[in-house]
């Protein structure tokens, strides 16, 4: 698929819109299903570091 400019490209047809709306919902799933194990990670080590300190403490 050929365009004769950058603009036409971001259009893609008049279909832009849905396009570019497609790519960036994918792209938030994305970031969303890295993130999201992640954080739970780190909350988890939180955790468990006051735990220990907790219990090595008393």
């Amino acid at each position: 698929m050929s365009f004769e400019s950058f603009s036409d490209f971001l259009a893609m047809g008049r279909h832009g819109l849905f396009v570019w709306s497609a790519y960036g919902i994918a792209l938030l799933v994305l970031v969303i299903n890295v993130a999201l194990p992640v954080m739970a990670r780190r909350r988890y080590l939180q955790q468990e570091a006051r735990r220990l300190r907790r219990e090595s403490s008393t």
